[in-house]
Order: structure tokens, then sequence, then C-alpha cells
């Protein structure tokens, strides 16, 4: 054989993150070993598979090509290393789970609980933004994936697990910080941070004050969370999050969960896999433990009031 599988892994990361630096990062390995290694690709094949033009990489038509047919090798390995793993039971094998940002706060302590009921599975987390869950999905590279919404067109099946509440928060110091059964009219003139459009707090954010006749001003939009918090803790405006990102800052008075009427918005966190896909054992035992845990972010009986200090936060219970 001309090139190796290690060579076809090493060009997929590099056309998927179309960039070497970012490719070598994802395989613990250095820039130059990466880059190495794809030139050598390329003159085994004798073809250019990657081209740059400025300061962006782009594939050729030739690399194009070699992308595809290397999915479907390390794909077809994949399926095969799945069903030896699955003779063993779950003595051995792999589970690959990829979630948007703001569900790291939660699923890491479902798959505690799992590594530990089954040391044998080799568990990888991967996490990034609604785009790139999206991304990963099309191609295939994780087993299951966690989302707050699944696109309608998305070729996929899914189960909802639990909730996911959005809370309005503000710094303690805000004028409507201590006030009772806020209007949502009085938001009218506040200021606002915001996730990046397209994000499921955003686009739901969106609809509550769309629902109200308000045209909320956005200050700023952010890519992650703890950027959210921090501009919101240091006065630059309001903002809707998931309130399981912000437990330790409304415990400790960093934040302040506003009484706005329609608040607590209601949402479910769904776990989703391309629609006929074949789960693994582990993968199969993973979603059946994720849909019988206890309910991240359980609401008390008053239906989660507003919270400056949250005594309860999310949680999972032990084996």
């Amino acid at each position: 054989m001309r090139i190796s599988l290690r060579q076809l892994q090493i060009f997929r990361a590099v056309a998927q993150e179309m960039s070497f630096t970012r490719a070598a990062e994802a395989l613990n390995l250095t820039q130059p070993a990466v880059f190495t290694q794809v030139r050598q690709m390329e003159a085994a094949l004798g073809h250019v598979l990657i081209e740059r033009i400025g300061k962006r990489l782009f594939l050729t038509e030739a690399g194009r090509t070699v992308l595809e047919t290397a999915r479907e090798v390390l794909e077809a390995i994949d399926r095969m290393d799945m069903q030896l793993a699955d003779l063993g039971g779950l003595a051995r094998g792999r589970l690959r789970i990829a979630a948007v940002s703001t569900a790291k706060y939660q699923v890491p302590g479902h798959l505690g609980v799992f590594c530990r009921r089954h040391p044998g599975i080799d568990v990888a987390l991967t996490v990034g933004n609604r785009e790139e869950l999206l991304a990963r999905f099309a191609a295939n590279e994780d087993d299951l994936y966690i989302l707050g919404t699944v696109p309608e067109d998305l070729d996929a099946e899914h189960r909802t697990f639990a909730r996911n509440l959005l809370v309005l928060v503000a710094p303690p110091d805000h004028p409507l910080t201590g006030q009772a059964d806020v209007p949502p009219a009085r938001l009218a003139d506040e200021i606002f941070v915001m996730r990046e459009r397209g994000s499921g707090s955003r686009s739901a954010a969106e609809r509550f004050f769309a629902a109200h006749g308000l045209a909320p001003r956005v200050r700023m939009e952010l890519g992650s969370n703890e950027a959210v918090k921090q501009a919101v803790a240091a006065g630059l405006g309001l903002s809707v999050i998931s309130r399981g990102t912000a437990l330790l800052e409304l415990e400790h008075g960093v934040l302040h969960e506003l009484p706005v009427a329609g608040f607590p918005l209601v949402r479910d966190w769904h776990v989703a896999w391309p629609r006929g896909k074949h789960l693994s054992i582990a993968a199969q035992t993973f979603l059946t433990e994720l849909q019988h845990a206890p309910e991240f972010g359980q609401v008390t009986a008053a239906e989660g009031g507003p919270r400056g200090a949250v005594g309860r936060g999310f949680g999972v219970s032990g084996t």
C-alpha cells in the first residue's frame, strides 16, 4: 500500500480543520510531523491534495477525492472495531460523545458515572458550538451528540433526557435586582450581551422577545458562556443563559437571576445520532443510562423561582 492508515487519519484531520496546527493539536502531534505526513502522501499519490491561497488552506479536486475515500476507509475500520468490541460486551470498547458548549457543565457528570460503571470503555468527549457539532454530525465522527434543539431537517434519531432552563441574569447592583414579578415590558430599554446568532439560548431568547413585541439592544455577541457571564458581571448588559452554566456565579452572588414573567424558559436536552447508524453496545448503554439518570436542573415545587443564591444545582447520583 502506498499510504498508511495513519496518514489517512492525519489527512482527514487536516482536511476537517483546514489547518495543520489545529489538526496537530487534535492528534497530539507536532505541526511539522503532520505537515510531513501530508507531503509524503502527496508524493506517494502523485497529486497535490492541499493548496495554500493567501493564509488559507483549500482542498484540491484530488484532495476532495482522497478525503471521501479516507472517510469511507476509516469509518469501515471503526465499524470493525465496534463490532469486535461488541463481541466483548462492555469489557472493552470506545464511546465518542460530542456536546454543544452549554452542555459541558452537565455531560461530564453523566460520563463520570458511566466510566465508573464500565472502566473498560475508552470515552472521548468533544465540546463545540452548534455549527461545529452539526459539522461533526454530518461527517459521522461521533457516536452520540448532545444538543439543545435538533434541527427539523437533520436526518437524525433523538431522545429527550433532561430539561434545560434558561434564565435572565444581571449583575447584583442592577436596578431590577431584588424586585418581584418584573413584566417583560421593563426590558425594552435594557442592553443585552448575547451568544452568537444561531446558538440555542440566543434563538430561544429572540423568540421570547418577539412574542412580547420587544427588540432588545444587543451590545455585543460572544462565543462562549464564560465570556457572557464575565460581561454581565462587569455590567455590560443583561443576558439569557442556561441556569446550569451559572450555578456558581448565582450561588456566590456574582450574578443575579431576575424574576421576569415568563422565565425561566423551559427547553430540553436531546441526545441524537444519525438515522440508521448502528449504535455500539457502549453507546446503547450510555443512552439508556442517560435517559434513566436523575434529571439535571430539577426545579423546586415553585418551579425554580429566581435565585440570587443557589442551594442545589446540577448533579448526578452515584451508582
